[in-house]
């Protein structure tokens, strides 16, 4: 159990690029970042506004001279202090994720990006090669993977409870995009525009998000190809879409589906991902956080609570306050912020860390993944050999 001890000797020296004011991810990295003191805000670049965002700064404690009118101005500033930033996260639209990511690298920076990483394949696997050549950490926010049940979920697999894999059925539907609110909202308006979101909608957007959990999970089993299928049901949307199916076949012989949704009228969220074995079955759906069913065939149904100790282990380290009171999506992040700052300190020591986190490959396996789909929608829903 976790009961806020420092998890490193001193806090990362930590700024923001985007994330200011009205911005909801934003106050989310700050949360996370800060609960456990493993990172201390002491720069960013908030705003497209400059002047607004030295503002929004100055109300988060940030020194007026330490708030910056754009990345590139603080990434040069901040490199002449002695006591200049360490890391940086980045809350901005997709379009800008590759130019700043780099950029941070080679301002020789830690990075903390939102999915997705990019837009292409290419440009991942050059981010990959440089966060290795800088010897610098880049943490994907998959923040639905710091719930503690997942790692239960991967132990649970892990020992064979389930037996071989045989389906992992996924989805993240919901319903608040059903109409065109992209008129009235700037902040979904962004998310339908090719040049500032990339080639796709809702399979960047949300599917990606179980995706990774099922690599969690399962980290052995790989995809051999998929088929996928996308529509644009509100018009203006097009070329992207706003549904999409994707059927996946792994090297093992599994099967995986994907259902990727904004436009499921009524679902307050939809994220499940259901993993079915030869012997039993284990279901996490996120608007219950807590809990994690494991179905065992000819035997009752088991809701498995998260504190309790019977979870393995790991899954109790990053417990917080104990078994009964419910946890949720801050606590996820900030588990995913101390993973990211532990990688990352120990980076600076030459160490390496033996536990997961949603990493530089992680996002570009999100791109990949995006990339694949799309040219198999594009193509009639022809399957595709996944490359």
């Amino acid at each position: 159990m976790y009961y806020g001890e420092k998890k490193i000797e001193k806090p990362i020296r930590w700024a923001m690029v985007g994330g200011g004011k009205g911005s909801q991810i934003g106050y989310i990295h700050r949360s996370a970042a800060m609960r456990d003191f493993n990172f201390d805000l002491v720069a960013g670049a908030f705003d497209i506004d400059p002047e607004r965002g030295r503002e929004f700064g100055k109300q988060l404690h940030v020194d007026e001279d330490r708030c910056y009118p754009d990345y590139k101005t603080m990434f040069a500033k901040e490199a002449k202090r002695q006591d200049g930033i360490q890391a940086v996260s980045i809350a901005t639209p997709n379009g800008t994720h590759f130019e700043i990511t780099k950029a941070a690298l080679l301002a020789g920076l830690h990075v903390v990006c939102e999915k997705p990483l990019c837009f292409t394949t290419e440009e991942a696997e050059e981010l990959e090669a440089l966060a290795a050549k800088q010897n610098k950490i880049v943490g994907v926010t998959y923040g639905y993977a710091g719930h503690q049940v997942i790692e239960e979920a991967r132990q649970l697999i892990a020992e064979g409870k389930l037996g071989k894999i045989r389906i992992v059925n996924m989805q993240f539907s919901h319903g608040f995009h059903n109409v065109a609110v992209e008129k009235n909202t700037a902040s979904t308006k962004w998310r339908v525009d090719p040049k500032v979101a990339g080639p796709s909608y809702v399979l960047g957007d949300v599917g990606t998000h179980p995706l990774y959990l099922s690599e969690v999970m399962l980290p052995d089993m790989k995809i051999k190809r998929l088929m996928c299928s996308r529509q644009s049901f509100v018009e203006s949307r097009k070329p992207l879409e706003d549904n999409a199916m994707t059927i996946m076949e792994y090297d093992n012989g599994a099967v995986g589906y994907v259902w990727s949704c904004c436009v499921n009228c009524g679902s307050m969220h939809g994220q499940k991902i259901r993993v079915i074995g030869e012997k039993a079955s284990i279901e996490w759906w996120d608007e219950h956080p807590n809990q994690l069913t494991y179905e065992v065939q000819n035997e009752p149904v088991r809701v498995l609570e998260r504190g309790m100790g019977y979870l393995a282990p790991s899954a109790l380290e990053e417990d917080r306050i104990g078994a009964g009171h419910p946890e949720g999506l801050f606590e996820a992040w900030s588990n995913l912020y101390s993973r990211f700052a532990q990688a990352m300190d120990a980076c600076d020591r030459g160490e390496h860390v033996e536990f997961w986190y949603p990493n530089v490959h992680a996002g570009a396996e999100g791109v990949r993944w995006v990339e694949n789909c799309v040219q198999s929608a594009d193509q009639g829903a022809q399957w595709v050999d996944y490359k």
